[in-house]
């Protein structure tokens, strides 16, 4: 790629300070060159980031895992043309951390909606709705974190799967419905899942403002013999500063005593234009007789002024995994900066 190289030219000559307002206005002739393969004449280039500082305890009470501040850093990249026929090609990059390469994609648009193919970074049909219900930071399962890993140390949860390399597909808005469809290739690198496709069918009514429907359902391959298939329904309606939301899935595997049902609710409050505050509960069943209902609620607040965001919640999962008695609580807190 030769972008990186230009935006180093670009940092030698401002003496090491890069000026936004000049990147935002660049035609990079580089990126012209990298999607030479549709024909696209000229292209812009657009430059944002981000940056935070977070404070937290995702296992409160139960060990802690050292300095609990760390920051987080963001460079979004994106470049769009237009070939001869009318093609929008659009390419992304994230640059976080120690200036190493993160999300990237590539996206086509026209009239026949919009084709993504996701490098890496992106969410399943299914996984951009697995939980829709409303709060104003982080949803009631998340945030707590045991061990570090997903294995066994966070709340139980229904949601959809992706991997690098996945193509996303979605229709133009058809009277207030758009359907999403994903798909995975089998027999890939990335550990789970070997195989996926998913649907989501999402729905705003005409004539009832602020209700939003959705539907997805997803058939998942990880490994030769556990095929997993998983359905969720929502709803959410907003009115004056209030919207509430409610969602059901389910989860249905091969392996015996392993199947899962949630239901989750939540409700947010919009103060006024820059503080919200939301509450949420997600429970979730197991197919064993001799596991306990897993039961997270979460309370959440977001403060925004100019640029600036503060936010946070307080979270906590009872029976977690099933398990009884395994009770934990945590907290996140996010002070972030948008430029």
């Amino acid at each position: 790629m030769l972008i990186f190289p230009c935006l180093l030219l670009i940092i030698k000559t401002n003496k090491g300070v890069i000026n936004m307002n000049n990147l935002r206005k660049i035609g990079l002739s580089a990126l012209a060159g990298s999607l030479a393969t549709f024909s696209v004449n000229a292209a812009d280039l657009s430059v944002s980031g981000s940056a935070s500082i977070s404070f937290d305890d995702t296992n409160q009470g139960f060990g802690s895992r050292g300095n609990s501040f760390y920051k987080g850093d963001s460079l979004k990249f994106n470049g769009s043309g237009e070939t001869d026929g009318g093609l929008g090609v659009a390419v992304y990059y994230e640059l976080d951390g120690t200036a190493s390469m993160d999300d990237h994609k590539l996206t086509l648009t026209g009239g026949f909606g919009t084709l993504v193919f996701d490098g890496h970074g992106g969410s399943s049909a299914f996984g951009a709705i697995d939980d829709k219900t409303p709060n104003a930071y982080e949803e009631a399962w998340d945030i707590i974190d045991t061990n570090g890993a997903t294995a066994g140390g966070v709340p139980l949860v229904i949601n959809g799967v992706s991997a690098n390399n996945m193509f996303i597909y979605t229709t133009p808005d058809m009277g207030g419905a758009s359907l999403t469809a994903s798909y995975i290739n089998g027999g890939g690198s990335d550990a789970a899942p070997e195989g996926s496709t998913s649907f989501a069918l999402k729905m705003a009514p005409a004539g009832m403002d602020g209700l939003e429907l959705g539907l997805g359902v997803s058939d998942n391959t990880e490994a030769e013999s556990t095929d997993v298939d998983e359905t969720t329904m929502y709803a959410t309606y907003a009115t004056g500063g209030i919207t509430i939301g409610v969602q059901a899935s389910d989860r249905d595997i091969t392996t015996a005593g392993s199947d899962t049902e949630s239901i989750a609710y939540g409700i947010t409050y919009a103060v006024n234009d820059d503080l919200s505050v939301g509450y949420s509960y997600h429970e979730l069943e197991t197919e064993s007789a001799t596991d306990e209902d897993q039961k997270s609620t979460g309370f959440s607040a977001s403060y925004t002024m100019g640029g600036m965001t503060l936010a946070g919640a307080m979270n906590d999962s009872d029976n977690m995994s099933g398990i009884a008695a395994t009770d934990r609580e945590g907290y996140e807190f996010t002070l972030s900066f948008a430029f």
